[in-house]
């Protein structure tokens, strides 16, 4: 899904004149696990993790939102997942909304993409 945000700058040169992609990326669930921060998966695994993608996503700034009840049910802070990416020139942060929010964004959206 992060790949597919990302790229989906890409597209836009191919748009007629006043249409955008505003692409919108939404953990909530279980998913906010995947925001971890420290993930060891290349070293593991030998793959990149989900940790470098949203960073690159926050690069690019994308808008990448965190379920605020999720959160807390998993007891994970700020300070736990991925909510910059400031080492990497980064000036976008993630944000922390009530499912309310991630659900307002998906009513408005005129695409969706689940993973």
């Amino acid at each position: 899904a992060l790949t597919h945000a990302i790229s989906s700058q890409t597209v836009e040169i191919y748009l007629a004149d006043g249409d955008m992609v505003e692409p919108v990326v939404a953990f909530y669930g279980d998913g906010v696990l995947n925001c971890l921060k420290n993930q060891k998966a290349m070293n593991l695994y030998g793959i990149t993790s989900i940790e470098q993608h949203l960073k690159n996503s926050l690069l690019l700034d994308l808008k990448v939102l965190y379920c605020k009840e999720d959160m807390e049910r998993f007891g994970l802070s700020e300070d736990s997942v991925v909510m910059d990416a400031e080492d990497i020139g980064g000036e976008t942060n993630a944000h922390v909304v009530l499912f309310s929010e991630i659900q307002k964004e998906m009513e408005a959206a005129d695409h969706l993409l689940f993973f």
